[in-house]
């Protein structure tokens, strides 16, 4: 088995995982930088509406935003970490270094718009591309970098332990400890050993668990479960946020129809063209997100209808191709003009407001592992994410854990140990078998732990993936690795975490709704 030492292993190469590696690399550390795929196959790539970037003078309007749409659960220190460094970490490295091309106005200024949640206007955007304009300028120059070495098609199996992972008998007895993971690069179709002083975390959410995600394939918890079988600590996993509008076709790709254009005027009626938001909350449409994805579903099962809509009519047409001309692209591939037509959408998940826990700096419980953007988890979110926050929390976060990570790598003695070989049997795993378990997990997680929760919906899930995890494990041990096998583990345990995590918490708090049993059935009367 190959054995690769580094300083620095990032897991994950969107825009946290870049931007830390970019941070590190840059102060003469050597970084393993892994993904799955391309640079460009990552969340961050998709995000359409924008990032915030407040430079006001009242920045406590930001983050009594971020509070209230929390519904009061989120952790101010994490709100106060954002709000204060957020503004410089865009100014410094997107627009004074990167020049990333965000909208202007006519005399050069940034053209702010405004989503769901927010007060006021304070967000920037590059069209309704604003997470590939940014991400493909961060990957280009981590592409420039010297001493980060980016492995594409690579998917990490398991971290390495101290306690699980050496031959040396005392480390059994040593404080939790990562040194890196054993990685499965499937270029060679081998297993490869990657040991670090520090073991980052960025491997984005969870929303590939469920049947309607807004999330690339994939994205299944990968990093929660990993963290999850060497002892980190998890938080908030109930809380995962359904984003309200997603494009919705007989035929088509479930895609994202981003909240800016509620921003910008459109609002969201049901078949009978009313404006069912009004009677729902003070904002509208433009009201936080947990609140729209219930009102969605509420509408949608009183109603039998299978989606409700957006109306655009208040924009005018030049308007809309001008500003969202990728949305306008493929609604029309769709045989939705949306200059003169509604878009059909419907609720998906779409982000994971729990994750593994650390500190501001990144710092989890097992010593030298961390975690960064949508893996993590500070208390930035709470029970529902505010929009806009999440490239912002990418880029501060990365920049915290990097200065930490710089400091402590420079000064610290810890030594790296030789790991275990790793070992595969040669038996195919069969593909079907693997898609149909892989289904079923996505299944049970949108009908029974979904936007509506109840107890006895809940139990099923779990004893479903209870099962299904028992099935998988011995599929597992018995198969040669491939990235689909562990996909479908990874997933399969993610997916209990979900549902452990709301089964333990019956109160209703921003995206995380319980209802009784008896409520469940008088929504379908």
């Amino acid at each position: 088995m190959e054995v690769i030492r580094t300083d620095c292993l990032v897991i994950g190469a969107g825009l946290a995982g870049s931007v830390y590696a970019l941070q590190v690399a840059r102060a003469g550390l050597d970084v393993q930088l892994l993904s799955l795929g391309s640079p460009s196959e990552a969340n961050s790539d998709w995000a359409q509406g924008g990032i915030i970037f407040d430079t006001s003078t009242h920045p406590d309007s930001l983050a009594d935003d971020i509070m209230t749409a929390s519904d009061y659960t989120a952790n101010p220190a994490a709100i106060e970490q954002l709000v204060k460094e957020g503004p410089e970490a865009v100014q410094r490295l997107l627009l004074d270094e990167l020049e990333v091309a965000f909208d202007r106005r006519s005399g050069g200024e940034l053209e702010l718009t405004r989503e769901g949640g927010h007060s006021e206007r304070r967000i920037i955007h590059a069209k309704d591309l604003t997470g590939h304009a940014i991400l493909s300028s961060v990957a280009a120059c981590v592409d420039a970098t010297e001493n980060i070495t980016r492995r594409t098609n690579s998917v990490a199996i398991d971290l390495l332990t101290l306690s699980h992972n050496t031959d040396k008998p005392a480390d059994r007895y040593a404080p939790l400890t990562c040194f890196g993971a054993y990685v499965l690069d499937e270029k060679t179709n081998k297993t490869i050993a990657i040991v670090a002083r520090k073991t980052v975390l960025a491997t984005g959410g969870l929303g590939q668990i469920f049947q309607h995600s807004t999330n690339r394939q994939g994205t299944v918890g990968h990093g929660l479960a990993m963290a999850y079988r060497v002892g980190a600590r998890l938080i908030d996993l109930e809380y995962v946020q359904f984003h309200p509008t997603v494009f919705y076709g007989k035929n088509a790709p479930r895609f994202l129809i981003t909240e800016a254009l509620r921003g910008e005027g459109a609002v969201l009626v049901n078949g009978r063209g009313e404006h069912f938001m009004d009677e729902v909350h003070e904002r509208g449409s433009l009201a936080p997100r947990d609140i729209v994805s219930r009102a969605i579903h509420q509408e949608m099962v009183a109603s039998g209808e299978s989606c409700v809509y957006l109306d655009l009519s208040a924009m005018e047409p030049e308007f809309i191709q001008q500003r969202f001309p990728s949305i306008y692209r493929r609604c029309k591939k769709h045989g939705v003009d949306i200059t003169h037509e509604l878009i059909p959408v419907v609720p998906a998940a779409h982000y994971s407001c729990g994750g593994v826990h650390t500190d501001l700096n990144g710092r989890t419980n097992v010593m030298h592992l961390n975690a960064i953007g949508e893996t993590a988890c500070t208390g930035l979110h709470g029970a529902n994410r505010l929009a806009s926050t999440s490239l912002l929390e990418c880029l501060t976060s990365a920049m915290a854990t990097a200065r930490e990570d710089i400091t402590d790598i420079k000064t610290m003695g810890f030594r790296l140990p030789d790991p275990h070989p790793w070992s595969s049997p040669s038996h195919e795993a069969d593909p079907t078998l693997i898609q149909q378990d892989l289904s079923q997990v996505k299944q049970t997680m949108w009908n029974y732990a979904g936007i509506v929760r109840s107890e006895r919906r809940l139990i099923r899930a779990r004893r479903i993936l209870l099962e299904l995890r028992e099935e998988i494990q011995t599929f597992y041990r018995d198969c040669r690795l491939t990235r689909e096998l562990i996909e479908l583990r990874n997933a399969a345990q993610t997916a209990l975490l979900v549902v452990h995590a709301a089964t333990l918490n019956p109160q209703s708090k921003g995206c995380h709704f319980v209802a009784g049993d008896e409520e469940m059935v008088s929504q379908r009367e």
